[in-house]
């Protein structure tokens, strides 16, 4: 068999490639540190929104499956509590726990999977994406606020009230450029309407310039990245991340009778790297920041062969 030729390989090098284009760059200061931001808020403010809404606004509700929402965050959450009992209910717990769960499923995993098993297989992953940040954000921040809460109380100090806190991150997640996009798309769709080629047309454009932009900025954002004095707690971050958690997804997929390209999705989805809305966590809560960003890194060094083995394993499979 020449594995060169092979569908999963096939798929899988245009996206390393353009993240090592990206790393190149970043290492070069093509695209100095500066203009990082600009390039993210360019991906996640326009490209990304026009990308969401064109796929989701041919999409009746009828046709999506909500069974695979509920398997992989089931699967999710128990590896999110798990993580935070093994290593001690605190502020750098919950924030590694939750790099050790929050999947780059806008950045590297829409591509791919857009790449892999095409549009099929993109409404699925973009059913999970469209309530991946609502869920396991909100989640993360309302436990995180319980952690700061539960020191404050330990230092003599007054705590917000958690149902403030609850609501607060809820508004954030649902605010926010991934879910809004993908519920006015679906919210069209039900109208029947269909979008005029000159409004569909721009959108078209703007949508195939994710992509390749999306992951060179992955590349970009490795070249700056450093394991140094942190290897061996990103090691651990990054095995959950790229390898327990797409575990627990598939056990939890077939106990549900999940199976197909639902099922492929799902496992890929939770195979790939950590995604970097954890560092913002990390950031705002000021702890656990050089490791968080070192998980990033080696999770998605990592997943050049822990996520090739996980797409051939369900190729095999299926």
């Amino acid at each position: 068999m020449n594995i060169a030729a092979h569908p999963v390989v096939v798929s899988l090098t245009p996206v390393f490639l353009l993240i090592a284009l990206g790393f190149l760059a970043g290492k070069r200061q093509w695209i100095r540190e500066g203009s990082v931001r600009d390039l993210s808020n360019l991906v996640f403010l326009l490209l990304l929104p026009a990308l969401m809404f064109r796929s989701m606004a041919s999409v009746h509700f009828e046709t999506l499956e909500w069974r695979p929402v509920l398997a992989y965050f089931l699967a999710a959450l128990a590896l999110l509590g798990g993580s935070i009992a093994w290593r001690g209910f605190n502020r750098r717990s919950v924030v590694l726990a939750l790099a050790s769960t929050f999947s780059n499923m806008v950045m590297i995993g829409i591509a791919l999977v857009e790449l892999a098993y095409g549009k099929e297989a993109q409404v699925t992953l973009l059913t999970l994406v469209s309530v991946h940040a609502l869920i396991l954000l909100t989640a993360g921040s309302i436990t995180l606020e319980l952690a700061v809460a539960r020191e404050a109380r330990a230092g003599g100090q007054r705590a917000p009230h958690v149902m403030a806190t609850a609501w607060s991150a809820i508004k954030g997640a649902l605010i926010h450029p991934v879910p809004v996009p993908i519920i006015c798309g679906l919210l069209f769709a039900q109208t029947g309407w269909t979008l005029p080629a000159m409004l569909d047309r721009p959108l078209q454009l703007l949508a195939s310039a994710f992509g390749p932009i999306a992951l060179v900025l992955v590349g970009v954002t490795l070249a700056r990245t450093s394991l140094a004095g942190h290897l061996r707690e990103a090691l651990w971050v990054s095995l959950a991340k790229n390898l327990v958690l797409p575990a627990l997804v598939a056990i939890s997929a077939l106990s549900l009778g999940i199976t197909g390209m639902p099922l492929t999705v799902m496992v890929v989805a939770a195979a790939l790297p950590a995604g970097a809305n954890v560092f913002l966590f990390a950031q705002r809560y000021e702890v656990a920041q050089e490791v968080t960003i070192a998980s990033m890194g080696l999770s998605t060094a990592l997943a050049l062969v822990t996520l090739s083995l996980t797409m051939m394993l369900m190729a095999w499979l299926n």
